[in-house]
């Protein structure tokens, strides 16, 4: 078995294209039509617009075929060769019966509309840039039919539904696990017949589908993208507009994620980076960037939200022109800087309107609704309670009441009743 690399996962282009494609149809009235012609423009009743490039039409290769027939000794090498080859797909594989249709040296079939119901319908097999194995290779008179990753069908289809036993005990004779077939089907169609190929040749023919070049996984994701988003991915860089996908590639799993609310729409906010190194937010709805915001130390932060990478993933190619202006600066602190010797303080927060006024703005009015008016203090109020020293004493029990103190006493001389001390 020949070895190569797992594969990313795509950009989850196909939802956002159906996305796209409902609100177009929303706009709309119920009269009118939509179509997406080959090239993978929209056209419409006033619309005009260019869908994702991964479902236009591909470039057609120029291989030098034989006329030669391919003979059976060729046939086998080619199943020795390409029989369990791994690859990564260039475009969305959809699942489904019929497949997708390469003509050798020509175009592909289904291209614009036809292949994006068909993602949509069948479901999706395999992402740009996602790994996939040719696990079958069958020669017919004038196309060559690979199936990958397991195919689109289930074994034995006719047989599952064939059940023996006796009475009761009836058991299937090929045991069904439930699951549904995840792979895909890809033809590669002549004209009139196969003539001789090699592997090196059925590889470059299946170019603008599947690439065979060993890659790591980084490498088989962006070379699906166009050439200004592959950079931003290798030089480790977040553009608002890119999928989920695209950020982990750019960089990695971020250290922490926080999911928060801002108004009727949830977002995560994925973080990278720890002070005192820079700190990079970026704000997902969905799954797409929708704000980034790069965080230095004693730097004001940049904050981005215009879309650069919607017009990068278009048919036509035509960049998305940033403005000239495509950072916001967010003043540090609760105001911004100001110099005390030249410029006068910013006036504090307020509700109103620029140059709004009000009746109480008048110095002269005080008797405007809400004017500011003196302020008044109460009249301080006499204590409840006087000092406690000056409050009236309650005589104490005869018979409790302690002496009074004798006027000989403080003067030093013995008391007239106080016993003597006798000598013996």
């Amino acid at each position: 078995m020949k070895q190569g690399h797992l594969g990313g996962s795509g950009s989850g282009a196909g939802s956002r294209v159906l996305y796209a494609a409902c609100a177009f149809l929303l706009a709309t009235s119920a009269a009118a039509q939509i179509t997406v012609d080959k090239e993978g423009n929209i056209k419409g009743s006033g619309i005009s617009a260019p869908v994702d490039r991964r479902y236009a039409q591909i470039e057609p290769t120029h291989v030098n075929l034989t006329r030669s027939v391919l003979d059976a000794k060729t046939r086998l090498e080619l199943e020795r060769l390409l029989q369990s080859e791994q690859g990564f797909a260039m475009r969305p594989f959809p699942k489904g019966h019929k497949g997708l249709t390469l003509e050798a040296n020509g175009k592909l079939e289904p291209a614009g509309e036809p292949y994006l119901n068909m993602v949509t319908s069948q479901g999706m097999s395999a992402k740009p840039g996602d790994r996939v194995v040719l696990t079958d290779i069958k020669f017919d008179k004038n196309k060559i039919i690979f199936m990958l990753n397991g195919g689109p069908d289930a074994k034995h289809r006719f047989l599952r539904h064939i059940q023996l036993g006796t009475g009761a005990q009836m058991n299937p004779v090929v045991q069904d696990d439930g699951q549904e077939p995840q792979g895909a089907r890809l033809i590669l169609a002549f004209k009139d017949q196969i003539p001789q190929l090699t592997a090196s040749d059925v590889k470059a023919l299946l170019a603008p589908l599947i690439s065979f070049d060993v890659k790591t996984p980084i490498q088989a994701f962006t070379d699906t993208l166009p050439p200004k988003l592959k950079d931003a991915i290798l030089n480790h860089q977040v553009m608002v507009g890119m999928s989920t996908e695209m950020v982990l590639f750019a960089l990695g799993p971020p250290q922490s994620k926080q999911r928060e609310m801002e108004g009727q729409m949830p977002f995560e906010e994925w973080i990278y980076g720890a002070p005192p190194k820079p700190v990079q937010f970026v704000r997902i709805n969905g799954n797409r960037v929708i704000r980034l915001e790069i965080a230095k130390v004693g730097v004001a932060p940049e904050i981005f939200t215009k879309d650069e990478v919607e017009g990068l993933m278009r048919t036509d190619g035509s960049p998305l022109a940033p403005p000239p202006e495509r950072t916001r600066t967010v003043a540090l602190g609760d105001k911004a800087p100001y110099n005390p010797d030249t410029q006068a303080a910013p006036a504090p927060p307020s509700l109103r309107k620029n140059g709004e006024t009000l009746p109480q703005d008048d110095p002269t009015n005080r008797q405007a609704p809400g004017a500011m008016k003196p302020v008044q203090f109460p009249t301080q109020k006499p204590d409840d309670h006087p000092d406690a020293s000056k409050l009236p004493r309650t005589p104490a029990p005869a018979d409790t009441q302690a002496p009074e103190p004798d006027d000989d006493a403080d003067s030093g001389k013995p008391a007239a009743n106080a016993p003597s001390a006798k000598p013996n």
